[in-house]
């Protein structure tokens, strides 16, 4: 992705109330994000899809976030990270307003657009706060992913308190609603990011960033692929576990994914604090090591206590991880982290659209949601096992950075 790099910050406004703006975007985008999950079970009866089927409609969605992610650096190289920001938050807008209007078809196209909409919005935003908060770069990415974990968190709850009243078309008006507000926001407020221009005698080639760095470009890249397909694999299908146990009222297991998502806020809340005493790498490595716990136990769990704890330490140990390998992506390839980047964000879309729907196939094939949750547990396994390779050669640092 060629993205414009800042000829100088100091002549731009201040990058405060663009940052605080990015942080406010995240709540409608991490409610459109989830939304699948704890919607699942509503759409499957509207339907009357089964497992598999039921797992398409996740592919609808990351495979257009997919290809919106290189347009969104596209855009972001002409215009600056605003435009495709402003863009995607009109379509998770539309697409929200119109998902439950017509019949499965129209509902397939509204899932895309919004699908787009958060393929446009979600690398440029984290690229944007990076790149404006330089200095303290990982507890900017931190508070950011905390903004979108409270969209996460609360939109199981408002599914089911809207379901148990039959108000989800409300609900989704609401949170479109949300969404174009924070669109027109971007529109008015005065932004560094508007005045950057590309400086082409700094501008560094992707291509000689990645043969100077191709190791660290690897393991990035599978761990772009890896976390989100890992969240997504999991904190989608909670709610589905729990129904399919049959043991809880249709509105406690569509709640249940909230559990995972708190966690999430929770993590991302602690990590700058924690950051000024542990290491980047180190955080990560003891995240995954409970995500593992939280996921294996999930899968053995069949009450409700257990379920919650389980959720709750999945949750808690994936909420460092991504924030934190953005991070050390900016670190690694410094001013062509903008660049690199690009395959890095398509790779999580792709990662966060197969795996769902992977374990949509095995839970089919063996006849038991249990089966599909040892998917997202392969991806923890696996991220944990790359973390502990020691790949990165960027100084990581035990500030709040």
């Amino acid at each position: 992705m060629t993205a414009p790099m800042p000829s100088s910050h100091t002549d731009n406004p201040s990058p405060r109330i663009p940052t605080i703006t990015a942080y406010v975007s995240f709540v409608p985008i991490g409610i459109a994000t989830v939304l699948l999950g704890p919607l699942l079970p509503v759409l499957s009866a509207r339907w009357s899809l089964n497992y598999s089927q039921a797992g398409r409609l996740f592919p609808v969605q990351y495979v257009a976030s997919t290809i919106a992610v290189a347009l969104s650096g596209l855009l972001a190289s002409r215009f600056g990270f605003r435009v495709p920001i402003k863009i995607g938050l009109l379509l998770i807008s539309l697409g929200l307003a119109l998902l439950l209007i017509g019949a499965k078809l129209m509902a397939f196209a509204c899932i895309a657009a919004y699908g787009t909409g958060l393929g446009l919005a979600v690398p440029a935003a984290n690229l944007m706060v990076a790149d404006l908060n330089p200095d303290r770069r990982s507890a900017s990415l931190n508070w950011l992913n905390f903004c979108w974990s409270i969209g996460a968190v609360t939109c199981p709850f408002l599914v089911a308190l809207a379901a148990r009243n039959q108000r989800v078309p409300l609900l989704l008006i609401a949170v479109s609603a949300f969404s174009l507000a924070v669109a027109l926001a971007f529109t008015l407020i005065p932004s560094p990011v508007a005045q950057m221009s590309l400086d082409q005698s700094k501008e560094i080639s992707a291509v000689s960033a990645i043969r100077n760095s191709s190791i660290p470009f690897l393991v990035l890249a599978a761990l772009f692929f890896l976390y989100v397909g890992t969240e997504n694999g999991f904190g989608l299908w909670v709610a589905s576990y729990a129904n399919a146990l049959g043991k809880f009222a249709p509105a406690i297991s569509l709640m249940t994914p909230s559990f995972f998502y708190a966690s999430l806020t929770l993590g991302r809340c602690l990590a700058p604090f924690l950051l000024r005493t542990v290491g980047e790498v180190r955080l990560v490595q003891i995240g995954l090591v409970l995500s593992c716990v939280g996921m294996a136990g999930m899968i053995v769990s069949n009450e409700l206590g257990a379920l919650i704890a389980s959720a709750c330490a999945a949750g808690l140990g994936l909420s460092y991880v991504y924030p934190i390998t953005i991070s050390l992506l900016a670190r690694e390839f410094g001013s062509a982290s903008t660049k690199v980047g690009s395959p890095m964000f398509v790779l999580s879309n792709l990662g966060g659209g197969l795996f769902p729907w992977i374990v949509g196939v095995f839970s089919t094939r063996f006849g038991t949601l249990k089966a599909g949750l040892l998917v997202p547990l392969l991806g923890c396994g696996a991220m944990l096992a790359l973390y502990l390779t020691g790949w990165t050669s960027a100084k990581t640092s035990t500030s709040i950075d």
